[in-house]
């Protein structure tokens, strides 16, 4: 494929060192596609027409793009570096993981490196041209029990990723109040015998564009069709709690792919999973709707910063993100507390000495101009952004745990 670069495997040493001098910290990413063998694609993540089944038809189409993700992919007959981002520096590429691991407080500050001895976070362009079934993502005291970790997540619906609403702008999340876990249980005891029922159980929001959502570990949620920014934890844990979606069969391996085996047919154990407090919250939406704030500190003449994703979960500040804008002709000197995944999502222009160009197509295994990871030394000096286009030039970029001092709480856009 076009502008492919070898790969290299070992000693990244001296190529790292020579890529993080060269970029003033700043590292380009190359895209990283995953696909879903029990979902449709949005096709609205760029993607050339011919290519959404580039991993072959057996293993479902490509509907997600993952951002400076050291997570893998868990998937059945997965590629060994699925999911995996690499950095792509003179004509030669090397996974990101493996230049946290070689160079971590460069890349990612030492609080972060001392603590968790990898980028702990990743984000994702989630795209589908309907709804997904009903599921929750196992909480930390679950998932350890298979060796992985829970996974709390974000929503941000970007305006420029949305053109269109396909089938189903509607996400079912939590649980309706008074639902009780045998209600629950029943719905798996029905597997089998059709529709299980478990969306009378709980009720759809309108997804709106330019606004997000904060979903803690144990939470359902069933994903509506626009298509999803999504910070979140390293991990890809998940319980499917729906059987049957758009008339698609979903296996009872998708409900306990990340259960002990010995809990396979557990009903008891698989509903005690849920975080049912939160599921049955009668203010969920007050809880958990994020509305963008301007961060007016960090914004100017011509630029403009926005909290995106914001607010804790538990008490913890797990994951966070911002939507830069630049107009025309502007600058700006962004400077961020901690290191950032970047993907560009409108425009042109440049950030440090790098380019930045929001492609209009892309050909699977193609290097692209959109993605950068700003390191925690680039980030903490500040390095320059400039919109050298015709249009403004829009970045997400998403942070680690317990990055920013000043973090909004949820609902503090009321006070804008």
């Amino acid at each position: 494929m076009a502008n492919q670069s070898t790969i290299v495997s070992k000693n990244i040493g001296q190529i790292l060192t020579s890529a993080l001098d060269a970029g003033q910290g700043v590292l380009r990413l190359t895209p990283t596609w995953v696909p879903r063998s029990f979902l449709h694609p949005g096709r609205r993540i760029k993607l050339h027409p011919d290519d959404y089944y580039a991993l072959g038809a057996d293993r479902g189409g490509i509907d997600e793009r993952w951002f400076a993700s050291t997570t893998e992919a868990m998937n059945e007959n997965r590629l060994p570096d699925e999911g995996l981002s690499y950095i792509s520096f003179e004509g030669k590429r090397f996974l990101m993981k493996e230049a946290v691991a070689e160079a971590g407080v460069r890349m990612i500050g030492k609080a972060m490196w001392d603590k968790y001895k990898r980028w702990p976070v990743y984000s994702k362009f989630f795209d589908n041209l309907g709804p997904i079934p009903h599921h929750m993502h196992q909480q930390h005291k679950h998932a350890k029990l298979t060796g992985q970790e829970g996974k709390p997540e974000a929503y941000y619906f970007s305006p420029q990723m949305n053109n269109c609403d396909n089938h189903f702008p509607y996400t079912f999340m939590g649980l309706e109040p008074g639902t009780t876990k045998a209600d629950i249980r029943r719905c798996l005891e029905n597997w089998n015998k059709g529709d299980n029922g478990i969306l009378y159980l709980t009720r759809a929001y309108r997804l709106m564009r330019g606004s997000g959502w904060l979903i803690p570990a144990g939470v359902l949620h069933a994903p509506g069709s626009l298509c999803t920014y999504e910070p979140q934890w390293g991990s890809d844990v998940f319980g499917m709690f729906q059987n049957i979606v758009e008339g698609r069969f979903v296996p009872w391996d998708l409900l306990v792919k990340d259960v002990p085996k010995d809990k396979h047919q557990d009903l008891d154990y698989i509903v005690e999973q849920l975080d049912w407090e939160k599921n049955v919250d009668t203010h969920f939406m007050e809880h958990n709707q994020l509305i963008p704030i301007v961060d007016k500190a960090a914004s100017g003449p011509g630029y403009t910063d926005k909290w995106i994703v914001y607010g804790t979960i538990d008490g913890q500040q797990v994951v966070s993100a911002k939507e830069l804008t630049v107009q025309p002709g502007a600058k700006c000197t962004l400077k961020d507390p901690g290191a950032s995944g970047w993907i560009t999502v409108q425009g042109s222009g440049r950030i440090g000495k790098m380019k930045l160009q929001t492609p209009a197509m892309i050909r699977f295994g193609e290097e692209t101009d959109d993605e950068v990871f700003i390191t925690y030394e680039a980030a903490t000096r500040g390095v320059e952004i400039e919109n050298t286009g015709t249009e403004p030039l829009v970045g997400l970029r998403y942070f680690g745990p317990d990055v920013h001092a000043n973090l909004p709480k949820i609902g503090d856009h009321k006070k804008q």
